[in-house]
């Protein structure tokens, strides 16, 4: 339960509230949180009414929108680098998958280890530990690389502001082999932490490459039953999903269809599950089976 209360006031302080504002939201969250936890509300749905308070108090619907615009601006400041880098390569689908999967850094909602700022420069300068061996044990890209060789239809899904930049990487250098396969790209339909919008993918120009969709959600990660009729029937028609970020992760490791997911673990739960460590770069190929 403490996380919850980190979360809400880290939220607060991004927004430059008073203290005393800060005071007012931890104890509406304390006096809101019981009744949800007894009845069972995952992680995404607890977030949800988190920042539903934090953003209630900073009189805003998006405590997170500057931050998600220079995030965005930053990443669109290293693409000419790091497209260089992928156009310099034997081989361009394993630089611009290990770049979407570094792009992962950029994440204020999880208990994130990695210092961001820092990672980033060293992925622009090639120096970032993510991209050692040592930092791959789950990387099952001849797995991906066949996946893409044999679909007609991707679904792409979004994970934060400033990350999108890395996802356009990769769906380009798709593209570069598929010229004309589906992908279709999926957003979050509402503010939530710094998880990408409409707004984030133009920004970003992943609509030069992708069809952007809306979820239709507003949680973090990717709960099925939260989202619209059009993201549903694309989830079950794609050939391929992949799903980026460890939240999408927690919220479909359970669903059975074959998938892709393209994160950094963060978290010990989540990497123990899968046989990994904290900080490892993550390209997990599942099967349509479900996961414990």
């Amino acid at each position: 339960m403490p996380c919850f209360f980190k979360q809400a006031v880290a939220a607060a302080r991004l927004a430059n509230l008073a203290e005393d504002i800060q005071e007012k939201i931890v104890i509406e969250l304390a006096q809101n949180i019981e009744a949800p936890l007894v009845s069972g509300w995952s992680p995404p749905e607890m977030a949800r009414m988190v920042y539903d308070i934090v953003n209630k108090h900073a009189k805003t619907e998006d405590v997170y929108k500057q931050t998600k615009k220079q995030n965005n601006a930053l990443a669109l400041s290293l693409y000419p680098k790091l497209k260089q880098r992928i156009e310099e390569s034997e081989n361009k689908l394993l630089p611009a998958t290990e770049l979407a999967i570094a792009g992962n850094i950029i994440d204020y909602g999880a208990k994130n280890p990695l210092d961001i700022d820092n990672e980033i420069n060293e992925i622009l300068n090639g120096t970032s530990s993510l991209f050692q061996a040592s930092n791959k044990a789950i990387f099952d890209f001849p797995l991906f690389q066949n996946q893409i060789q044999n679909s007609r239809c991707i679904l792409y899904l979004a994970d934060n502001a400033g990350e999108v930049v890395f996802d356009r990487l990769l769906i380009e250098t798709i593209r570069q082999y598929r010229p004309t396969i589906e992908i279709y790209y999926a957003v979050k339909e509402k503010p939530i932490i710094n998880d990408a919008l409409m707004q984030d993918a133009i920004q970003c120009s992943i609509d030069k490459v992708a069809t952007v969709i809306s979820s239709g959600s507003a949680l973090s990660g990717t709960i099925l039953s939260y989202c619209n009729q059009n993201f549903l029937r694309l989830f079950n028609k794609a050939d391929l999903v992949i799903s980026k970020g460890q939240g999408n992760f927690e919220g479909l490791h359970q669903t059975e269809r074959d998938m892709c997911f393209l994160f950094i673990a963060k978290c010990q739960v989540i990497a123990q599950m899968i046989n990994g460590a904290i900080g490892n770069m993550i390209l997990f190929y599942k099967k349509n089976s479900k996961l414990p």
